[in-house]
């Protein structure tokens, strides 16, 4: 029996607020070489599908990616003439919309109807009963109001709606490897128990699935971490075989850089325990992985092995958290760092004496002390005098209600004559705040599931 040929998967972006322009080079290299190959985007954080939850409150027909047009209207017509797939999970709280989207931009772009899919079945709040929502969601959102709740789906729908002859797959909520894993297991056919190999997809897409942070991105410092040409960095492709063995690279002609370092800290990147990583559909295992530079801008990764899926599926809930009020002033010249504590040490006064209700108050000043000081502010009083000159001070409250956010903005903006002495550039802005939580749900309480549409 001959041993199908490796499978290419390139990632088009990896979150919502990624370069538009990037997966164009991807597609090309993809285009480029002779043998199977697929586009993904990973597009869909936490915060992400919760504002599309509420888009779609708003408006039944929203609710999916807002940018989509823009990341796919340059490649689609070449990934449809290369017979390259796209799959992402670009559909959020409405892969439907994101699908009927997608369909009027093939026929404006004259490529006639495409075959599109989606992916359903992560709404817990429509998917699951009103016990079973009460039994997973009962603790976590008890006085709270609700804005969504979904739960990671694994790869098999993906892989389905491919082997089905999908040219598009659209997904909401679903496990950033498995964007990848789906089209592995189409492509090679693994089995669902077959855990060696759905662990190595697993983790070919979780180097991946965070775009140009592991070609040089989020690993660049200068003088210490040098990236060649960072400004047109290339977006990441794998290439992997049968067995499940990776080789990730870049696109053609791009800048950025794999190497060992770029791929450890990839392979690392939100791992808790580097032995059992828990996704929908294995436990990957990578205490023993090694990695092999093959060429420039090639790593391999071999030694990857998995363990049976977990019982469960994580979920993530996410629901109102009142207002969030940020306030900054910029303070420069001598003394600048004490004057603006000063003026921070004013508004924590002026709160207490107003009688504003606040969940919490942080204050910062940005170039002594902000990026890592906890929100109890307990380094505020300790921390040692600064000769910084050029300094922004930086308030940020919750409060339940939009008057009391407004109360706390106003009294930043106040300092402007109030003192202490130059403060100067005030800005203030007001968000509904969004909270989360975790949960998990018993894999036989939901029903993913996958077809086309129109």
């Amino acid at each position: 029996m001959n041993e199908l040929p490796p499978l290419r998967i390139g990632c088009g972006a990896g979150f919502s607020g990624d370069r538009w322009d990037s997966a164009i080079a991807v597609v090309k290299t993809l285009a480029a070489t002779p043998g199977p190959a697929v586009l993904m985007f990973e597009m869909l954080a936490e915060r992400t599908l919760a504002l599309a939850q509420l888009q779609r409150r708003g408006n039944p027909e929203a609710g999916w990616e807002p940018s989509l047009e823009r990341f796919i209207r340059p490649v689609l017509a070449d990934c449809v003439k290369g017979c390259i797939p796209i799959v992402g999970n670009f559909g959020a709280a409405n892969p439907r919309g994101a699908a009927a989207l997608l369909q009027r931009l093939a026929q404006e772009l004259g490529l006639g109807a495409l075959r599109i899919a989606v992916v359903e079945g992560d709404d817990l709040l429509t998917d699951l009963s009103a016990a079973q929502r009460d039994a997973v969601l009962g603790s976590a959102t008890a006085g709270r109001t609700l804005v969504s709740a979904n739960a990671y789906l694994g790869a098999q729908e993906i892989a389905q709606a491919l082997k089905a002859g999908a040219q598009i797959v659209v997904t909401g909520r679903v496990a950033d490897p498995a964007l990848v894993l789906g089209p592995l297991i189409a492509h090679f056919g693994w089995r669902d128990d077959d855990w060696d190999r759905l662990a190595r997809g697993t983790m070919a897409g979780h180097l991946l699935e965070c775009g140009a942070q592991v070609t040089g991105g989020y690993f660049a410092d200068p003088g210490i971490k040098d990236v060649p040409d960072i400004a047109a960095i290339g977006f990441p492709i794998v290439e992997v075989s049968e067995d499940g063995t990776l080789t990730i690279t870049k696109a053609d002609g791009t800048g950025g850089c794999v190497d060992t370092r770029t791929v450890t800290e990839q392979l690392l990147y939100e791992i808790h325990d580097p032995r059992a990583y828990l996704t929908p559909d294995v436990v990957a295992d990578i205490g023993e992985a090694t990695l092999e530079v093959v060429g420039r801008d090639r790593v391999r990764v071999r030694g990857v092995r998995g363990h049976a899926r977990p019982p469960t599926l994580k979920a993530t809930v996410c629901y109102e958290g009142g207002w969030l009020a940020e306030g900054e002033i910029s303070y420069a010249g001598p003394n600048a760092a004490a004057r603006a504590r000063m003026a921070g040490d004013i508004v924590q006064q002026r709160l207490k004496t107003l009688g504003v209700p606040l969940l919490g108050l942080r204050r910062d000043v940005i170039g002594v002390t902000s990026v890592f000081a906890e929100d109890a502010g307990g380094w505020w009083d300790d921390a040692a005098p600064s000769p910084a000159q050029d300094v922004r001070l930086r308030v940020a409250v919750v409060t339940i209600g939009r008057a009391d956010a407004e109360a706390a903005a106003r009294e930043v903006l106040a300092l402007y004559t109030c003192g202490p002495a130059g403060g100067g550039g005030v800005r203030t802005t007001l968000t509904p705040r969004l909270a989360s939580d975790s949960c998990y749900v018993p894999r036989e309480w939901l029903r993913p599931r996958w077809s086309f549409v129109p």
